[in-house]
């Protein structure tokens, strides 16, 4: 079969990660789509590759066990999951995984050729699947490959600007690629382009993961939620390298354990990432240290069972056999995004979303872990699914009916319904003579005006981000970081001409959403922890919707 061009394609897949990949396999070989896979770097350079522990999937297929996943994400959500798109996660996750293994992906297995099931923080069985500490990289392997034996079209070092929407529809993107700036349409286009990680100078992610497809949807008005959410890994590798390298959660699984400067256990370890994290700042700010320290030294065969996290800790020096090994948290996933319903469409007809970008409603107020692969396995097909069929805009369900309202008019049941309620942006002090929030100026270091790099003003938006919106938030600290973004728009153009300028651009668009959305929510709620409001609010158990109107 001969690859389609650009100008032939049925499907414009932006992103190669895990929910982007997934969706071209199945609609180049299942639906004989014309695909086409749009990547601003090399095909494998996702941050799906970077993923270190594992995919949860009850495997079995046992009712009880596949309800038990659900009971476990439902729980971590913090009571803003949608239940339908989590019944579709734990119901759908299983096939999806079996179809990865049938792609050539191949996870750790014991002795008896079973599959090696570990547990994680937050999951009250073990049930998810792994290939050592670098699941990522080998989920990534298979698919590329299988994407490379597909017919098709592979856009790669071509970095999409914005969408093109003609007739109240999305029909491509313009984009900068290795020839130019060019125009890239679809009949359908399928974001996949993970979070925006880089928000914050201390991450797990990759310098890639930018918030470019939310950032393209705020543009277009398309609705965007639960962007306060941002999950922070507990026990990333505290070396100054970035991105901060991960120790995996199936470490404590297997039985490591934090200790603080005097050596001492100062929380349970598989409790939800969120609850780490917060425990883990809390020790390091009454002790007054910058990390706290895993203790892996009771764990046999590490460096059997964990090579490739081995092989990078003999890179630093480290033998986790002998060595307490310092971490502290890291941002690490964005779990909300552009609006989907259970098929992924979005609110602007003609697109779809799959993956971290998006806002499912699998997610809620804080992520399972070890979702985050499988949610990107499901959701990306299931668009696909909806595409063949010929489905052409978006449906009340899932997250959508915070959107769309709920078939009924009400909802069905209120303790598990998730309402939606409008967020308003301010506008850009550049297009409006001003900021309302004071003159920031003085929050950036010297030089503004006379021409910060586009590096430079990246790493001060980092800052800020990390002081003011970063694991625990406050009023104050919310405001301070809502005046540094709005300077950091007014120094921006809203059409860059090189990526590195784009990047930025797009940075600064999310985090304006999250900081208002982080300083609208007074409560604390899973990822979202005030120290001027530390309990939940009942009464704001709802989505902070942008756009869809």
């Amino acid at each position: 079969m001969t690859a389609p061009t650009p100008g032939e394609l049925d499907l414009l897949v932006l992103g190669s990660g895990v929910a982007g990949l997934s969706a071209a396999v199945r609609a180049s070989n299942e639906h004989g789509l014309g695909t086409g896979v749009l990547t601003k770097g090399l095909l494998e350079q996702s941050t799906t590759r970077w993923a270190q522990g594992g995919v949860a999937a009850a495997l079995s297929g046992d009712a009880e066990e596949v309800d038990l996943h659900l009971a476990d994400t439902l729980a971590a959500g913090a009571g803003l999951c949608d239940l339908d798109a989590v019944r579709v996660l734990v119901d759908e996750g299983p096939r999806r995984v079996e179809e990865l293994i049938g792609l050539g992906a191949e996870f750790d297995r014991d002795e008896r050729g079973d599959l090696d099931l570990a547990r994680e923080g937050g999951h009250s069985v073990a049930r998810v699947v792994h290939a050592g500490a670098a699941t990522g990289a080998e989920v990534e392997r298979a698919l590329v490959d299988a994407v490379r034996s597909t017919a098709a079209a592979l856009l790669e070092h071509t970095f999409a600007h914005d969408l093109l929407v003609e007739g109240g529809r999305c029909v491509g993107v313009t984009a900068v690629g290795p020839s130019g700036p060019t125009e890239v349409r679809a009949r359908h286009v399928l974001l996949a382009t993970g979070g925006a990680g880089q928000l914050f100078e201390v991450t797990t992610n990759p310098p890639v993961a930018t918030g470019d497809g939310v950032a393209m949807a705020l543009r277009s008005g398309v609705a965007v939620a639960d962007l306060e959410f941002f999950q922070f890994h507990p026990t990333a590798l505290a070396l100054p390298a970035m991105p901060r390298a991960l120790l995996s959660e199936a470490l404590r699984g297997h039985g490591a354990v934090l200790r603080d400067r005097d050596g001492e256990r100062f929380v349970d370890e598989l409790l939800p990432r969120d609850v780490v994290s917060r425990a883990i700042l809390a020790r390091m700010h009454e002790q007054g240290t910058d990390h706290v320290w895993l203790d892996a030294t009771g764990l046999d065969h590490f460096a059997v069972r964990f090579p490739n996290i081995a092989a990078s800790l003999a890179a630093v020096g480290l033998d986790a056999s002998v060595d307490l090994l310092p971490v502290a948290p890291a941002a690490h996933h964005q779990c909300g995004g552009i609006v989907t319903d259970l098929s992924g469409a979005t609110s602007l007809p003609g697109l779809w979303a799959a993956g971290e970008t998006t806002c499912t409603g699998v997610h809620g107020a804080n992520r399972l872990a070890s979702n985050s692969l499988l949610e990107g396995m499901v959701f990306g097909p299931r668009a696909v699914e909806a595409i063949a069929a010929g489905t052409d805009g978006p449906t009340s369900t899932g997250a959508m009916r915070c959107v769309l309202g709920f078939p009924d008019g009400e909802p069905v049941d209120d303790s598990l319904d998730i309402v939606g309620r409008p967020l308003q942006i301010p506008a850009p002090p550049d297009r409006r003579g001003g900021s309302d929030r004071g003159d920031a100026r003085g929050d950036v270091s010297g030089g503004v005006e006379g021409g910060l790099s586009a590096a430079a003003l990246r790493a001060a938006i980092q800052h800020a981000m990390s002081s003011g919106a970063g694991v625990v938030r406050s009023g104050d600290g919310l405001e301070r970081c809502a005046s540094l973004l709005d300077h950091a728009s007014m120094l921006l153009p809203e059409r860059p001409g090189d990526t590195a300028t784009a990047e930025v651009l797009n940075l600064v668009e999310v985090g304006r959403v999250l900081v208002e959305a982080a300083r609208v929510r007074t409560e604390s709620r899973g990822t979202h922890a005030r120290v001027d409001h530390p309990e939940p609010d009942p009464a704001q158990r709802h989505r902070l919707v942008v756009g869809g109107t």
